[in-house]
């Protein structure tokens, strides 16, 4: 398989190291100092293009791929905004689309654990929650996709919770609602990502958490992604990818 990364930062080389594992072939490396080179042409070359960019880029790079017709994954966060209209016009121009906060197995993993911890926790209203996530201090928004993702699924699985709001981890402690909860953000050099979901009570404390070592998993989940996306029209998400 062909394969553009758009977004040849540290993530796009450990994307290209788990591809060239995989006997795949890498033919377009898009960053900063080349993105002259992005171009419908040059994107007609690959089968697959993964995105992992920066979130001002996102949107024009998943046009631009809609425009080659050629599948693109999707890692970028901090764009979701534009969802709506993308998968609109994903559809209109039979295009491919996967996109997730996180292709990590693991976080994936801890997404079908968080789902169901909540669940059962919303029945105990003595217990508070809340939302932990560190990464790197190169990462732009705040908090990261994956916190938003499983703050979003508490509020889903929880319907004592109609709320969360994002809460620097420096920040003297503020008072919520009862029917909001925090998502605790930090930055700190060298951290690939760390995320934490606590319940607290009088009495004890229940918390699940994933820590990353490196960027490998996250690369692995956006390879295997690409080989599921390849002969696929139409707008997937790491849910379709990772069925538990």
């Amino acid at each position: 398989m062909r394969i553009a990364i758009l977004g040849y930062g540290k993530m796009g080389k450990a994307i290209e190291e788990i591809a060239l594992k995989h006997q795949h072939e890498i033919v377009l490396k898009i960053n900063s100092h080349n993105r002259k080179n992005l171009t419908v042409e040059a994107l007609k070359t690959a089968d697959v293009v993964i995105e992992f960019s920066r979130p001002e880029n996102a949107v024009e790079n998943i046009n631009l791929c809609f425009a080659a017709g050629v599948p693109v994954v999707v890692g970028t966060t901090g764009w979701y905004a534009n969802l709506p209209k993308i998968k609109e016009d994903c559809f209109s121009k039979r295009g491919s689309l996967l996109y997730g906060t996180n292709f990590s197995v693991g976080v994936n993993i801890f997404y079908a654990l968080n789902k169901k911890l909540a669940s059962i926790m919303n029945g105990f209203p003595t217990y508070k929650v809340s939302v932990e996530e560190i990464h790197h201090t190169q990462k732009l928004d705040a908090p990261s996709g994956t916190a938003t993702s499983l703050a979003n699924q508490i509020l889903a699985e929880m319907p004592r919770k109609k709320s969360w709001e994002t809460i620097h981890r420096a920040t003297t402690e503020i008072p919520l609602p009862e029917t909001h909860f925090p998502v605790f953000y930090d930055r700190i050099d060298g951290v690939p990502g760390y995320h934490k979901v606590v319940y607290t009570s009088e009495i004890d404390k229940l918390e699940i958490s994933h820590e990353a070592f490196n960027r490998q998993g996250f690369a692995l989940g956006a390879v295997l992604a690409a080989e599921f996306l390849e002969d696929k029209k139409g707008v997937y998400t790491t849910d379709d990818l990772f069925e538990f």
